[in-house]
């Protein structure tokens, strides 16, 4: 394997790039989406921004590196009386998943990247689908459009000193108090070595729809099994792919699991805001256990060619209003154009075998 990163990324970066890369990737959902106003702007110029000058193709431009994963879920029936989806009665279906880091560099050093994410694919006998992207954060930092481009803004280098500005940055943050959940976790969250001990959270909420039709607004997140986490300082040393290393490794001798589990809101709480963290009195469900057994290379796995959209959705969960989940798609859908297309232009440009 290559060469371990040239140092170590310090504490306060990682604060900075966490802040960055999340304001950066919903920003660009809420802007291809054209919430903000200017409906001149298409999916199109907004992945353009977010690939830079020179994409690699074929790649994801977001959350470009990654590992594909397979296992199946295996569901107790403790959420069925909350949701009609065929995936939580009592039983087991297969999945393919991903974890990944943030970013659009499919070479970047595992260690570097600031967020974690698990992503997966459900696809069951009876016709339905399911798709979760979700990340290391259990909040965004802000609630609108406009916040998140104010947030951008006070994030951007000035252009005397190519660096942002600080006094900016503490004027948005004071600006905004309901950034305070995302700042405290932020400089509590303590990376793992490991994926498979990483607890990822759904960020937005959805509604549950029970037989009877009446529904019930909830957050899920995988909680892992596992209890062995490790400071990230641990692998420092295995060079850029030191997760996914540790994770073939891990995967070699046992299945990695999480617990699937579902936090459900009362009437106190707003589904439609991703800034704020539910109270820990909340009633929980643990719907059953992710088991993945098994882990490919991205370009070569079965996730590489899905597009994680958590709006494709099965038949027990629908959509709340919040902005941010609902903007999501028209990035999702031109990313995976693009990528599509350079694959199919890389296949046919490759000479064939025995080709002189």
């Amino acid at each position: 394997m290559s060469t371990s990163p040239n140092k170590k990324i310090s504490i306060n970066r990682r604060y900075s790039l966490i802040f960055v890369v999340i304001a950066v990737l919903v920003f660009s959902f809420l802007y291809a989406a054209g919430l903000f106003g200017n409906k001149d702007v298409t999916a199109q110029d907004f992945v353009n921004l977010q690939q830079s000058a020179k994409p690699y193709f074929g790649f994801r431009r977001a959350h470009a590196k990654g590992v594909c994963l397979q296992g199946e879920f295996i569901a107790n029936g403790a959420l069925a009386p909350f949701s009609q989806s065929s995936l939580f009665q009592t039983g087991s279906n297969t999945f393919t998943g991903r974890f990944s880091i943030a970013g659009n560099n499919p070479l970047a050093p595992d260690l570097a990247a600031p967020v974690r994410s698990f992503a997966l694919s459900f696809a069951t006998a009876d016709g339905e689908r399911w798709r979760t992207g979700m990340n290391t954060p259990p909040v965004v930092a802000v609630r609108t459009p406009e916040a998140f481009f104010e947030q951008l803004t006070a994030l951007s280098p000035d252009p005397a000193t190519g660096k942002p500005d600080p006094s900016k940055i503490k004027a948005f943050f004071q600006a905004h108090p309901e950034s305070a959940t995302f700042n405290h976790w932020k400089q509590q969250y303590q990376a793992t070595s490991s994926f498979a001990t990483e607890q990822y959270h759904s960020i937005n909420a959805f509604y549950l729809i029970d037989a009877k039709g009446q529904r019930r607004a909830a957050r899920w997140a995988a909680v892992p099994q596992a209890t062995d986490k490790q400071p990230e300082n641990a692998i420092a040393n295995a060079g850029p792919d030191a997760l996914q290393l540790e994770l073939a490794a891990r995967l070699a001798q046992q299945p990695v699991k999480f617990d699937l589990m579902f936090t459900l809101a009362n009437q106190t709480d707003d589904e439609n805001d991703p800034t704020v963290l539910w109270p820990d009195d909340r009633e929980q469900v643990n719907a059953g256990t992710l088991v993945i057994t098994q882990w490919q290379a991205q370009q070569d796995g079965a996730c590489n060619g899905i597009t994680f959209d958590p709006l494709v959705l099965p038949k027990g969960i629908e959509a709340t209003k919040d902005p941010i989940l609902n903007a999501r798609g028209a990035a999702y859908a031109e990313s995976y154009r693009r990528r599509a297309k350079e694959t199919l232009l890389q296949q046919t440009n490759q000479p064939q075998q025995g080709a002189h």
